[in-house]
């Protein structure tokens, strides 16, 4: 097992990884002596872990997995589940396969690669799965941003703009907010060379059944086709994330 610069987290891995792999529910005393751990963190960790319901315990003070392990499996599954519905009908629209189309998920003050389609005719920039970039630079995460308040995007980055990685870059929260404005009526959002200068990006967001923006997508160009293709690729788009989010179950009464 790899190790992190966590101890604790380490061991807490290890905790649950025994509990999973043993065919028998576990006493603490077993745990410890297996592990190789102290009694007194042993107890600690489990203690936190019955806390939370990762973990729970019987009358016969053996614990076995929690319920709230469920949590995360149902929202990893809802992520693959966008992951393969992009995968799956992007392929029915021509227009958006000319070019690299980006799905991207919201990490606080960042948005994370989750999938990518290549255009014919590469880029400059790697859209890898799981890079991250400054979501107010970037055209899916300004799109994810627009659905929230802006006290809510000031807590993502405890009041401290992030630094522009381009002259482009918007360099406050007061210049965010006027481009967020702009997406609430259009639901496209704009990356005009923010993230990377000469590549002009255009997004949109991603609803479930519950109305929250759980995705954004973004179609991108070089700045000499921007002008161009920016009308008839905004309409693709918003008409393909509209498809998805029908998918995923989102109701038009939910609004934004």
């Amino acid at each position: 097992m790899r190790t992190t610069a966590v101890p604790a987290l380490d061991k807490t891995f290890q905790i649950l990884d025994l509990i999973t792999d043993s065919s028998q529910p576990l006493t603490a005393a077993h745990i410890a002596k297996q592990l190789g751990l102290p009694r007194s963190s042993t107890h600690n960790i489990l203690q936190s872990l019955l806390s939370k319901h990762v973990i729970y315990k019987d009358t016969d003070n053996r614990f076995h997995l929690g319920s709230y392990l469920m949590y995360w499996a149902g929202k990893y599954a809802q992520q693959q589940g966008v992951i393969q519905l992009f995968k799956d009908l992007i392929v029915q629209y021509p227009v958006l396969l000319q070019h690299t189309v980006t799905l991207s998920k919201l990490d606080l003050g960042q948005v994370v690669f989750l999938a990518c389609h290549e255009a014919p005719a590469p880029l400059g920039f790697t859209f890898r799965a799981g890079v991250r970039v400054p979501a107010v630079f970037s055209a899916t995460g300004k799109a994810m941003l627009s659905t929230l308040s802006m006290p809510a995007i000031e807590s993502l980055y405890e009041g401290v703009f992030p630094e522009p990685t381009t002259p482009n870059g918007v360099n406050n929260f007061d210049n965010l907010a006027t481009e967020l404005d702009a997406i609430h009526s259009s639901r496209i959002s704009l990356d005009d060379g923010q993230l990377r200068e000469g590549m002009y990006c255009l997004g949109t967001y991603i609803r479930n059944a519950s109305g929250n923006a759980i995705a954004g997508m973004a179609v991108s160009f070089l700045q000499a086709e921007y002008d161009s293709k920016r009308e008839e690729v905004s309409s693709v788009l918003v008409e393909l994330a509209e498809q998805m989010e029908q998918r995923l179950g989102f109701k038009q009464c939910h609004q934004l």
